[in-house]
């Protein structure tokens, strides 16, 4: 009997441990950005999620591959002293549906973001439902992919400054053609809460396609009247939704 209740204890305390665990605040934040731009364009929302008491920490991954991009977001998720809410645009999206299955995340946003079921890639789901920017190319070598600097503006940040559009083609990071076709596995937002941001004059991904994506996956949707870059010309738009996020995340 006292063998018995020892074990029932330990059971006990064991479950108490998990809750807790699961209901712990949420209070860092990692960001993982989409392709043809790095992380600097979420400067400023990092800094309005700062000054409301988060630690947000930025992503930068080599999109040479997505699993070294998956690798290299879960190493940042590993400095993480606690849990994590997982933010990916773009491409991003494709990374965070993996990465997200890492013990400390707690849930996952979807910003103007490509939010794959098992076995679908980015291509796979890009012409399913095509965007109205169609401006992709090659690199001369034929492994590399970037966005037509003549259309960047226009299609990925129309709603940014023309200097600041301008900068981020000339520093766009280019995506290895095989991060495009790559299938995902098992989809972290079958198991997590998510949330998804819609931004409603996306010239780089049919909003359309966001809306099916995130009704299919049963995310919170919030939808921003923005260019694909919404979280740099709504950046207290897109802050509002993930400290919303954060909230419900540790509940």
């Amino acid at each position: 009997m006292q063998r018995l209740i020892s074990t029932f204890a330990i059971a006990l305390a064991a479950s108490f441990a998990a809750f807790a665990a699961h209901a712990a605040e949420v209070k860092n934040i990692v960001v993982v950005h989409g392709a043809l731009a790095d992380g600097s364009g979420w400067k400023k929302a990092t800094e309005i999620l700062e000054k409301r008491g988060f630690n947000v920490t930025v992503v930068q991954q080599p999109i040479t591959s997505l699993a070294d991009d998956i690798a290299a977001t879960n190493r940042v998720l590993s400095m993480q002293d606690g849990p994590t809410l997982l933010v990916g645009h773009s491409y991003g999206g494709i990374v965070i549906t993996e990465a997200g299955n890492n013990e400390k995340v707690a849930g996952l946003v979807y910003v103007a973001a490509f939010q794959p079921d098992k076995g679908e890639s980015l291509l796979s789901l890009a012409t399913s439902k095509p965007s109205s920017g169609m401006n992709i190319r090659e690199t001369p070598d034929g492994q590399y992919l970037y966005l037509d600097p003549a259309a960047f503006a226009n299609d990925f940040a129309a709603d940014l400054p023309k200097d600041e559009t301008a900068f981020m083609a000339r520093s766009q990071v280019f995506a290895a053609k095989q991060t495009f076709s790559a299938k995902v596995g098992d989809p972290a937002w079958k198991a997590k809460k998510s949330w998804s941001i819609v931004a409603t004059q996306d010239r780089s991904i049919n909003p359309d396609l966001e809306r099916d994506m995130a009704k299919r996956a049963g995310s919170q949707v919030t939808e921003i009247a923005a260019s694909h870059a919404v979280f740099a010309s709504q950046p207290e738009k897109v802050a509002d939704v993930i400290e919303a996020a954060a909230r419900q995340s540790g509940q």
